[in-house]
C-alpha cells in the first residue's frame, strides 16, 4: 500500500523508523492529520532481528516496520516513500495554520504546521575490508543487542575511540574469550589494569582486514600478516544524525563529547531509539 503526498498536514514526520512510526501512531489518535515520509533505508536492515523490544523479541526489523506502517494507517496516518531534500518556513502567505515547507528528493513537497524528526543515525564504520559487509550479522557494536547471540565464543573489539575499552569491559558480562585490539592506539595505565583484571587480552598491532571464508567470519589479519582467530567482531562505529535537511531552519550538527555528531537538542531522543535492533541504518 502506497499512500499519495497530500498539499498539507496538521504534522509531517521526517523518518519511518520505529521512532517515527510510534510518533505517528500517538498523533493519528490525536486525530491530527499526519502523513510519514519514509526513505525506505532502516538503519537495522542488516540485523537479522529485534531484540530487548518486548512482546517482539526477535521480530525481523522489516517486519516490525510493516507492523508499525500499518497500525499508523489503521487511524488515519499515511506513510508516503521519499526522502526529504530541504525543509524551509512557509513565506508563501499561506496563514498562521502552516509553517513549513518540505520537499523530497523527487520535487514533490507539502507542507505542515508541525515537523517531527526521526530520521536517526548513519553509522560510519572503519575501513576495513570486510567490515561492513558483515555488519549486523557477526560484526555488532550493541552488546545488549546481540551480547546473547555472541555468548561464550571468541570476540575482538576494535578499538575506535575513547568508549572502546569500556565496550570491551561490557562484553566481558557476554563472554571469557574477549581479545581488545588496540589498533596502534595507547591505553591509560588504568584501562590496562581494567583490561588484565577481567582476563581480556590487548594485542598491539593495526587489523588490516576480517578473515571471511566461505561466508563466515574467521578472524581478522594484522598488518604483519598474522591472524587472530574470531568468533564475532565489535566496534564503536561513528554515529551520525541524519540532519543535513534541516540547515535551512539554521539547525546544525555539532560533534558530542564521544565522538558522535548529532543534531542540538535531538541526543537524548536518538540515545534511546539507537540500539533497538542494533546496526540499524535509518
Amino acid at each position: 500500500m502506497v499512500d499519495r503526498l497530500r498539499d498539507s498536514y496538521d504534522v509531517v514526520v521526517i523518518g519511518g523508523g520505529a521512532a517515527g512510526l510510534s510518533g505517528a501512531l500517538t498523533l493519528s489518535r490525536a486525530l491530527r492529520r499526519v502523513v510519514v515520509l519514509d526513505s525506505g533505508r532502516p538503519r537495522n536492515a542488516p540485523a537479522a532481528g529485534v531484540h530487548g523490544l518486548l512482546g517482539r523479541e526477535g521480530t525481523e526489523p522489516a517486519e516490525l516496520l510493516a507492523r508499525g506502517r500499518a497500525e499508523v494507517r489503521r487511524y488515519g496516518g499515511e506513510v508516503v516513500p521519499g526522502e526529504v531534500e530541504t525543509v524551509r518556513r512557509d513565506e508563501n502567505g499561506q496563514g498562521a495554520a502552516t509553517s513549513f515547507v518540505v520537499r523530497l528528493t523527487d520535487g514533490s513537497q507539502t507542507r505542515a504546521r508541525r515537523l517531527l524528526v526521526a530520521t536517526g543515525l548513519a553509522d560510519e564504520l572503519p575501513d576495513i575490508p570486510g567490515l561492513s559487509q558483515r555488519w549486523g550479522r557477526d560484526v555488532l557494536h550493541c552488546p545488549y543487542c546481540h551480547g546473547w547471540e555472541a555468548r561464550h565464543r571468541t570476540i575482538g573489539v576494535l578499538a575506535t575511540g575513547p568508549m572502546s575499552v569500556h565496550q570491551a569491559l561490557l562484553l566481558r558480562q557476554w563472554s571469557e574469550h574477549v581479545r581488545f585490539f588496540s589498533r596502534g592506539r595507547p591505553v591509560t595505565d588504568e584501562q590496562a589494569e581494567q583490561l588484565a583484571a577481567r582476563g581480556i587480552a590487548t594485542i598491539d598491532g593495526e587489523v588490516v582486514a576480517l578473515r571471511i571464508v566461505d561466508d563466515t567470519l574467521l578472524g581478522v589479519r594484522l598488518g604483519d600478516g598474522s591472524v587472530v582467530e574470531l568468533d564475532f567482531v565489535a566496534v564503536s562505529p561513528r554515529m551520525v544524525a541524519r540532519a543535513g535537511f534541516l540547515t535551512e531552519l539554521g539547525l546544525h550538527p555539532r560533534a558530542a563529547p564521544d565522538g558522535r555528531v548529532a543534531r542540538r537538542g535531538c541526543d537524548r531522543a536518538h540515545r534511546r531509539a539507537r540500539c533497538l535492533g542494533g546496526g540499524q541504518r535509518q
